[in-house]
């Protein structure tokens, strides 16, 4: 099952990795920050899926297609998980703010979304790191898939 590279076993891998990560946030948040709002669960638990599956569409490329600078899996992975939390950010800053200051009282504001940034980062490095383990990376993922019968 893991011998040949597979862009359907890379986005099963991501956005199965992503669903855990999800529900470990999913439980904890509550535990963490009792006051939380039902929506910043659910949101989380659907999010991290998400961001699971845009690894695992983008580990077709090894390197960047603009650029052409080489992009391995630890690089680009990290890369992704924290942008797309940086801009997640941008859609829940006061909950961010609120969240990071109720645990971190001395934080200043503009910490939040970096902070959000880095753990997208380390997730997406635990992503990246199983779902190439699994379905492989390069645009073999999606020429295997084609020459499939």
């Amino acid at each position: 099952m893991f011998d040949n590279p597979s862009l359907f076993n890379r986005l099963a891998a991501g956005k199965l990795v992503g669903l855990i990560v999800g529900l470990v946030f999913f439980f904890t948040i509550p535990l963490v920050w009792p006051s939380a709002e039902p929506t910043l669960r659910w949101g989380v638990l659907l999010w991290y899926p998400l961001v699971g599956a845009v690894i695992g569409l983008v580990g077709i490329y090894r390197r960047h297609p603009v650029l052409q600078l080489p992009m391995p899996w630890w690089v680009r992975a990290p890369l992704v998980g924290a942008w797309m939390n940086f801009v997640l950010a941008f859609f829940c800053f006061p909950v961010l703010v609120a969240l990071y200051q109720d645990l971190w009282p001395s934080l200043p504001a503009w910490a939040a979304p970096l902070l959000l940034a880095l753990e997208g980062a380390v997730v997406g490095a635990i992503i990246g790191a199983i779902a190439t383990h699994v379905g492989g990376d390069g645009p073999e993922t999606v020429t295997a898939d084609q020459a499939a019968p």
